[in-house]
């Protein structure tokens, strides 16, 4: 009967991957052949070793080996070494992760063990308020879920992984054409080297079912399209036992109808009257926080551009906020009563007068041309 691989490395169940390796390390120094020819008993303290750290050594055999033990594992297609080769095998691949060389190939691993769950994406639209300011949403996902039953084993309760007859646990068959050998995964076993003859009746042997979560997302604020947030864990569950996939989820900002977003800065445009314009006025213009007073000063001109401080979208990474640019419209009346071309005619007389290069010489000359095109338009 084989010994516990712990007890053979003198090393507790909880030992890390660090504690085996020195383990092994004192172990295969000490009862090497080179260093102890002749002893018989040395060389099977090393090739205990050797074994047990080669099990032990390797996440996946030791994952199997410590749910099922040596029956596990011989199912699965390791039965122990029973060749020279696996032996300094083992003893290379120390050598190789303390110095950087090796003196033969590393052996290669079979497909029972753990596996990493998949990735998943999540397109989610959100508003232009709720990427300026953040927002929690909650979304439902499917994703596969470790099976309950066979708590992602895939075999039913009791049951253990058994040797593939076709390649007797290789992962691979090789065919001759002509001269040359071509090796390709195991059709029967698609490459894992095991099968599983007595699956599990919930999940069909797959380990895993499809199921829908809910899983809430916080949007930091000042998030843009585009931006991906990466919830780690979120994803779909591993095979046995291999660690969880990671959610991406990549937004998408829908357009507002009255700002537009420039990295951290939203703009917009408020239309004044020609006499709000020239004489100034105090207005109501709407933030991303509420209405907000914008003082229009004495002879604001179209297209001039104010600005109100740290009222547009934080930075994501320092958390300092753009502005609010806005663009000033000017409205020019497409009717006017008597009584105001009087006094417009009056008043551009006055402008004459006093400033031939005068701001209303401009601006009268403007309604002008707006006047004389209403006309002609009536007219066609």
């Amino acid at each position: 009967m084989k010994r516990d691989y712990y007890e053979i490395l003198g090393i507790a169940k909880t030992a890390s991957s660090d504690e085996i390796k020195k383990a092994y390390r004192k172990l295969a120094l000490k009862y090497h052949p080179d260093r102890n020819q002749g002893d018989k008993d040395s060389e099977e303290r090393f090739k205990e070793a050797a074994e047990a750290y080669g099990v032990l050594g390797d996440p996946d055999k030791r994952k199997i080996y410590d749910i099922y033990g040596h029956e596990g594992l011989a199912g699965a297609g390791f039965s122990g070494f029973t060749r020279q080769e696996d032996i300094f095998s083992t003893f290379n691949d120390l050598f190789q992760d303390l110095f950087g060389f090796s003196s033969g190939p590393r052996p290669q691993g079979r497909g029972f063990g753990p596996e990493h769950g998949s990735d998943l994406r999540y397109d989610l639209t959100i508003s232009f308020e709720e990427a300026a300011r953040g927002t929690q949403k909650e979304i439902e996902i499917i994703r596969l879920e470790t099976c309950n039953k066979c708590n992602g084993a895939g075999m039913e309760p009791g049951s253990h992984p058994v040797t593939c007859p076709v390649c007797r646990g290789k992962g691979q068959v090789i065919r001759a054409e002509g001269f040359f050998r071509i090796a390709t995964a195991c059709p029967n076993c698609k490459g894992q080297g095991f099968i599983i003859d007595n699956p599990c009746k919930i999940c069909g042997g797959q380990g895993r079912n499809r199921e829908r979560h809910r899983v809430s997302v916080r949007i930091p604020a000042g998030a843009d399209a585009g931006a991906r947030l990466k919830l780690r864990g979120e994803g779909e569950a591993g095979l046995r036992g291999g660690q969880r996939g990671d959610l991406y989820i990549v937004l998408d900002v829908e357009p507002h109808n009255f700002f537009e977003r420039v990295e951290n800065d939203i703009y917009c445009q408020v239309t004044v009257s020609m006499a709000q314009a020239a004489l100034g006025d105090e207005i109501d213009v709407t933030t991303l926080d509420g209405p907000h007073k914008l003082k229009i000063h004495a002879g604001t001109q179209p297209g001039e551009t104010l600005r109100l401080k740290g009222l547009g979208v934080p930075d994501l990474r320092s958390g300092k906020p753009g502005d609010q640019i806005i663009e000033v419209k000017v409205m020019i009346p497409s009717r006017l009563t008597e009584r105001q071309k009087e006094l417009l005619t009056e008043f551009a007389s006055i402008e004459k007068e006093k400033d031939e290069s005068g701001l209303f010489k401009k601006f009268f000359k403007r309604f002008e041309e707006h006047e004389h095109s209403e006309k002609k338009g009536k007219m066609i």
